[in-house]
């Protein structure tokens, strides 16, 4: 049976043969998470993403969101989809069960949320936002808040979102303008506008709680000055219970390229002088907070990239299958010869290889930083805390940046592959397109993620991360080393590695000195860079274990495994001779980028 959304071999193969998640069940913080009740879970949430949640794809593209006087009215296949899925507790999947969540390790929930997003990402932001919303209450706010919110949240009962962005405050958030004046009763009368609100207005739960960034009255300028508040929609009573409207405003909501059945909302905030918001966590600690929650959000922003290229893989491969057209090359003169389906051509056995490798090497990469978060949370060593923390900072960026860019164009592969039908609403192919495109711009745009490595991840803790990942790499090299198949793709991977240290300190040295603008016109080429050497580094890991294994496998796992020495042969062969010129660039360090008048880009 062809498989959709995500291969399940795949993902068990990354859970259990590649991180070995069933292992995390001999600590007593996931002691009820081995191995079958793991893929009893991953088993739940596919049928529903299948069932449930796929098909309200199409209709949320089509339908979209409807405003009308200051209320949003969602799909309605949405509501009966979203019922389902917080009956099944998915929301909180790895939360303390206290406050309505499964207590499950993290990377078992990415791999569920790779079928939820899969199936329909645009619907799951609604639960995706609230999740993260509510970890800024868990994290920050006060008992009384946890009481009346958390809950709440994390069960779905409520909704949440991130009220950053302004019209004249996007990625710089330190010029916002939203106000927030103390009462007397310790509450903050909030007043402004804030505008691309995900999920900021819709009517599938009774109460939406918006943690807000906005700056106190006499706060000092910029980033320094900006306090986090919460405000619902609905003012919660100290019983819980709603009270009054809390002029919460929606004014509008954007008509996009993609993600048409999630609501992008313009919200004003006590545009009649009545929105109360009470201040989460520490005055003038606002984006600490937000940082602190970067790794969540940009992880999960990662996560709904890869899902469209998965999905548009998945969907590729089983139409090349099926599809007739021309003949084998090997028969063209045979005026008699068949037509064969697509996937015997040349060109595109080149383009689905493409696909796969990507989308393996990154399933690998995201699950890998899930699992990162559930060993720092199991270590009793406050050392090996510090490094894995440090690593999965370092990756982060990679997370978002690289693999949002390289989902898009595994999507845009996904159309080619389909010709002609992949240009068309016929067939999925293109909305996962126009879906995706969205990924490489919020949650801070790639290039921000770009110079956010090249800024402060290289550098930080004298650069020790990035040393601690390149052991981890260079652990899988030698495992690779010792079987002959895998020798050269070895050697090619450290050769990209070494090459990546030496530009990495090159571009370091270079940001430090007076080309400091040039240097971070190659930010992303250099995350360009970076992000092909950790997937050649999971794609080798990959065909490490396959390698160990293909010579007692069973007959019907030998074509996956030798499909993970492939991917590896592909990508360290086809893609890292081509990382190799990248790097070449890099050290180039051109300055015609910066150095160009701004007259002469012409357009006058």
């Amino acid at each position: 049976m062809a498989q959709v959304i995500a291969d399940r071999r795949d993902v068990d193969f990354v859970l259990h043969e590649q991180l070995n998640v069933g292992a995390f069940s001999e600590h007593e913080k996931y002691a009820e998470f081995n191995k079958k009740t793991v893929d009893l879970i991953i088993s739940e949430a596919r049928n529903l993403a299948v069932k449930e949640i796929l098909p309200t794809l199409k209709e949320g593209d089509e339908q979209g969101c409807v405003f009308e006087g200051g209320k949003v009215t969602v799909p309605e296949s949405f509501k009966r989809a979203y019922d389902l899925f917080v009956e099944g507790e998915w929301l909180a999947m790895p939360e303390d069960p206290e406050y309505g969540g499964q207590g499950m390790p993290r990377t078992v929930a990415l791999a569920a949320g790779d079928y939820f997003n899969g199936a329909n990402y645009g619907f799951m932001m609604y639960p995706g936002l609230t999740h993260g919303a509510a970890l800024l209450v868990e994290a920050f706010g006060t008992e009384k808040q946890k009481k009346l919110f958390l809950k709440n949240m994390f069960t779905g009962k409520w909704t949440g979102t991130m009220l950053l962005t302004e019209p004249e405050a996007g990625s710089d958030v330190g010029n916002l303008s939203t106000t927030a004046v103390k009462n007397d009763d310790g509450t903050y009368s909030i007043t402004g506008n804030k505008i691309f609100i995900s999920a900021g207005e819709h009517d599938m739960v009774e109460n939406i709680v918006h943690p807000v960034l906005a700056r106190i009255e006499g706060a000092p300028k910029g980033t320094k000055g900006i306090s986090l508040f919460l405000v619902p929609k609905y003012r919660v009573n100290d019983d819980g219970s709603l009270g009054e409207f809390n002029d919460v405003v929606c004014t509008g909501i954007e008509h996009k390229m993609g993600i048409n059945g999630n609501a992008t909302c313009s919200l004003t905030l006590g545009g009649k002088g009545q929105c109360i918001g009470t201040l989460l966590g520490e005055e003038n600690k606002g984006m600490r907070a937000m940082f602190l929650m970067m790794n969540e959000a940009r992880l999960l922003v990662g996560m709904q990239g890869f899902c469209c290229a998965s999905a548009s893989y998945l969907n590729a491969v089983n139409y090349a299958r099926e599809r007739i057209q021309g003949k084998n090359l090997l028969q063209m003169m045979d005026p008699d010869a068949p037509g064969v389906p697509i996937i015997q051509h040349p060109d595109v056995r080149r383009m689905l290889i493409s696909m796969k490798s990507y989308v393996e090497g990154m399933r690998s990469l995201l699950y890998y930083a899930g699992y990162l978060t559930d060993k720092i949370a199991i270590s009793d060593d406050d050392g090996e805390k510090a490094r894995l923390q440090g690593m999965l900072d370092l990756l982060i960026p990679i997370c978002k940046g690289y693999v949002t860019d390289k989902a898009f164009e595994v999507c845009s592969t996904g159309v080619q592959v389909y010709g002609g039908y992949g240009f068309t609403k016929e067939y999925p192919q293109e909305q996962l397109l126009r879906d995706c495109r969205i990924t490489m711009i919020y949650e801070g745009t790639n290039g921000i993620q770009a110079m956010d490595l090249l800024g402060r991840k290289l550098g930080m803790n004298k650069g020790k991360p990035i040393m601690d990942l390149m052991g981890e790499i260079q652990k899988t090299l030698a495992r690779a080393k010792e079987i002959e198949a895998l020798q050269d793709y070895a050697a090619r991977l450290e050769k990209a590695l070494n090459r990546l240290g030496e530009v990495a300190m090159h571009l370091g040295a270079t940001a430090m000195s007076p080309k400091v603008m040039s240097a971070f016109a190659f930010a992303h080429p250099f995350m360009d860079a970076s992000g092909d050497v950790v997937m050649a580094w999971m794609l080798l890991w990959r065909a490490v274990i396959a390698a160990e294994k293909l010579e007692k496998a069973k007959k019907k796992d030998k074509p996956f495994y030798e499909g993970q020495m492939k991917s590896a042969e592909y990508f360290t062969q086809a893609v890292l001779p081509v990382t190799m010129g990248k790097m070449d660039a890099i050290m180039a360090t051109s300055g015609a980028a910066v150095e160009i008048g701004e007259d002469s880009f012409g357009g006058k």
